[in-house]
C-alpha cells in the first residue's frame, strides 16, 4: 500500500510625549493605530464597493435582470473549489456587511439541469451562505449556462474576488479533470497555462485530498511547500505521527497555516531519530509547548500565542537553571 494510500484510509475512517498643558491621551498608540486601522478598513471597504459597482454594471450591461430567490431552491455547484468553510477568518464580517448595507452584487445562478424549478450555483457561495444564515431572500441572475460555462465562470470569480490559495486551486484543477472537463476549459477557469495547470494537478494527485481538506487552505503555502510536503509524505514513514498530529486538539485550534505547518513537521522530521518527548501545560491548562527529542539532541517549542515572550523569558536565565541544576544533580550525589 502506498503512503497516500495509508494515509487515506487513516483520515476518511511605541509612545511620544504629550504637548506641554496639553491632557494627555489614555493611549496615543492605540489612538494612532486605530486611526489608520479605520482608514485601512475604509480603502478595503471603498475597493470592494468599486469592485462590486463594476461587476453589477456589467452584468446591467448584458442586459441580465436581478431577481429574488429562496435559497433553499438553489442547489451548490458540482465541483468544489474552496476547502474549510470552518476555516474562513472573513465570513462573519461578510455577514456583518450584508446585514448592515444589504447584498451589493448578486449571484449567478443557472436553471438546475436535474430538477425543474430549482437552480444551481455558477458563483456567489459565500454570499449565499451569509444569506442564508441571515435567513433573507438572495438577489440573483437566472443565466443560462453549458458546464463549461458553469465552470469558468466560478473559477473566475474567485479570482476577480478573492484569490484561491495554491491547493485550492490544485484541488478545484484535479477535480475538473476527474469530471471529464478539456484542460483548456480549466485552464480559462483558473486564468493559467498549461505548465501551471500540470503542476497544479500533479500536486493535487499526490496529496491525500482527505488531509488537505483537514489542513485547509493554508493562503500562506505556495507550491513549493506544498510539492516538499508530497515529497516528505512519499519518502517517510510518518502515517501515524500525522493522524496524531490532526486528532490534536492543538491541530483543530489553530488556522490553516498553522496547521500546515504542524503536519510538515511532523513528516520531516526523521523518525529513526526524533521521539516526542511529550508537552508542557501551565498551571492554567494552556497546553504551551512541545518537547521533542532527537537522538542526543532536545528540542523545546514554546506556543508565542499561548506563552507569548516565555522563551525568551527562559533563554535569559538559562545560567541560572544551569547552576540550579547542577547543584540538584551534586546534592543527589552526595546523598
Amino acid at each position: 500500500m502506498s503512503r497516500k494510500d495509508a494515509l487515506n484510509s487513516l483520515f476518511l475512517a511605541k509612545t511620544a510625549p504629550a504637548p506641554a498643558g496639553a491632557s494627555p491621551a489614555k493611549n496615543p498608540d492605540r489612538v494612532r493605530s486605530g486611526a489608520i486601522g479605520a482608514m485601512g478598513t475604509s480603502l478595503q471597504e471603498l475597493t470592494q464597493g468599486a469592485r462590486a459597482a463594476a461587476k453589477l454594471q456589467e452584468q446591467l450591461l448584458t442586459g441580465d435582470h436581478v431577481v429574488s430567490l429562496d435559497p433553499a431552491l438553489i442547489d451548490p455547484s458540482p465541483i468544489a473549489d474552496r476547502l474549510s468553510a470552518d476555516l474562513d477568518p472573513g465570513f462573519d464580517e461578510l455577514v456583518s456587511s450584508i446585514e448592515r448595507h444589504g447584498q451589493q452584487v448578486p449571484i449567478l445562478v443557472r436553471p438546475s439541469p436535474a430538477t425543474e424549478g430549482r437552480f444551481q450555483i455558477a458563483y456567489g457561495r459565500r454570499r449565499l451562505r451569509a444569506l442564508v444564515r441571515l435567513n433573507r431572500p438572495v438577489k440573483a441572475i437566472v443565466r443560462d449556462l453549458s458546464d463549461d460555462e458553469v465552470v469558468v465562470a466560478q473559477g473566475r470569480e474567485n479570482l476577480d474576488r478573492a484569490d484561491l490559495s495554491f491547493i485550492e486551486k490544485a484541488l478545484f484543477a484535479k477535480r475538473l479533470e476527474d469530471a471529464g472537463y478539456e484542460r483548456s476549459v480549466i485552464m480559462s477557469a483558473l486564468s493559467t497555462d498549461k505548465s501551471d495547470l500540470s503542476r497544479y494537478i500533479s500536486i493535487a494527485r499526490r496529496i491525500p485530498e482527505e488531509l488537505a481538506r483537514q489542513i485547509g487552505p493554508a493562503a500562506k503555502v505556495g507550491r513549493a511547500r506544498w510539492h516538499a510536503l508530497t515529497e516528505a509524505i512519499d519518502k517517510s514513514k510518518a502515517t501515524t505521527k500525522v493522524e496524531e498530529v490532526v486528532a490534536s486538539d492543538s491541530f483543530r485550534a489553530a488556522d490553516s497555516d498553522a496547521r500546515f505547518n504542524m503536519v510538515f513537521t511532523a513528516t520531516t522530521l526523521s523518525p529513526e531519530r526524533s521521539t516526542k518527548g511529550g508537552a508542557w501545560t501551565t498551571p492554567e491548562g494552556r497546553r504551551a509547548a512541545l518537547i521533542e527529542r532527537r537522538g542526543s539532541h532536545t528540542a523545546i517549542t514554546f506556543d508565542e500565542k499561548r506563552v507569548p515572550a516565555f522563551a525568551a523569558f527562559v533563554a535569559a536565565r538559562l545560567d541560572a537553571l544551569y547552576s540550579e541544576f547542577a547543584k540538584d544533580e551534586g546534592d543527589q550525589g552526595r546523598k
